[in-house]
């Protein structure tokens, strides 16, 4: 009796040893050998989960102790559907945890400083986990949903890397720019120089955005808004070509003479004043730039080839200047405006 009981209590204690050592595996690490993405698809149960990490070699857990541990721990929330950022290291408890807490596994897209609307929405495009819901929309028809449909879209949306859960609409992340250029806008215009011009935060807007495609050198920025303020003052032409270019239709990336006579809106050599519209979207030294450009005598720069710009008080003082530089053979972007032309 008494061995039948020892035996009896063997056998509970090994099972219960056994039990242990199984429900142990839950805190091996997991699988793999780098980080990777892993997604739960909408409606996966933890039992189903667990059954799918098992067969896709992803842990090495027993399939009753997965069973079992799946069950139990149903109490701590739903497995909640997304992608997910699994690494070396984790532990099968890890990622049940992780997978029932939401925090989803962000993906990054990227809008330079200085692209059109139009270079926006084709970056969008071409994003394949951004769903897309604006192909067969205007730009009008963006902004009215957006809830600005008096409002051109060109401009509207700052620059920036933005994080996105896979599937994120393409007007959502759209939102979120038009609305950190609000942002950015309002704060600048709010701590902007007391010049007077530009005269409204709108057509400081549209001054940044030339100061954005003229100058990608920082330093000089708040100079060639001075240029330009000083131009706006004195009602003189800007002779912007980054405003003609803009204007143009499918630009080949030539810009001629017949070019900086055809009569659109944005020929800054025709027209007085700043375009209609911005002519690409802005970042934050444009931006602060536009709204306090530097005071001083200058009317005229030309690039120097550098990144830098070549600024003159007068006519002859910068046509010596585009001379030396056009020899130089430097001078080869036309955010070197206004430069090589007489003004």
């Amino acid at each position: 009796m008494r061995r039948a009981a020892a035996l009896v209590m063997a056998l509970v204690l090994a099972s219960g040893i056994g039990i242990a050592l199984a429900a142990s595996t839950l805190w091996r690490p997991v699988l793999i050998e780098s980080s990777r993405v892993y997604r739960v698809e909408q409606g996966t149960s933890a039992t189903g989960l667990a059954f799918r990490l098992r067969s896709e070699g992803l842990v090495d857990v027993p399939g009753f102790v997965l069973r079992i541990y799946a069950r139990l721990t149903e109490g701590s929330g739903f497995v909640r559907a997304g992608e997910y950022l699994v690494t070396p290291g984790m532990s099968t408890v890890d990622l049940f945890a992780l997978f029932r807490s939401g925090k989803v596994y962000l993906r990054d897209i990227t809008f330079p400083e200085g692209w059109t609307f139009r270079e926006w929405r084709r970056h969008l495009a071409a994003q394949a986990y951004v769903t897309s819901t604006i192909d067969t929309m205007s730009d009008h028809d963006i902004m009215v949903s957006l809830g600005q449909g008096d409002v051109p879209a060109e401009g509207q949306f700052f620059p920036d890397t933005y994080h996105f859960e896979r599937g994120e609409t393409d007007l959502a992340i759209l939102s979120r720019a038009h609305r950190a250029m609000i942002a950015k806008l309002d704060l600048a215009w709010r701590t902007r120089s007391s010049l007077g011009i530009p005269a409204t935060e709108y057509d400081a807007l549209i001054l940044a955005s030339i100061i954005e495609k003229e100058s990608g050198y920082e330093p000089d920025r708040a100079k060639i808004a001075g240029v330009f303020v000083n131009r706006l003052r004195d009602r003189i032409r800007l002779q912007s070509d980054p405003t003609v270019i803009y204007g143009i239709d499918d630009f080949d990336g030539d810009l001629t003479r017949a070019d900086l006579k055809a009569e659109t809106p944005y020929n800054t050599y025709l027209n007085f004043g700043l375009p209609p519209t911005p002519i690409c979207n802005p970042g934050i030294s444009a931006i602060e730039a536009a709204m306090n450009p530097e005071i001083h005598n200058y009317y005229y720069f030309v690039a120097r080839g550098d990144g830098s710009s070549e600024f003159s008080e007068t006519l002859q003082e910068h046509n010596q200047a585009v001379i030396r530089y056009q020899k130089s053979g430097r001078v080869k972007s036309y955010r070197s405006s206004p430069e090589a032309r007489s003004h």
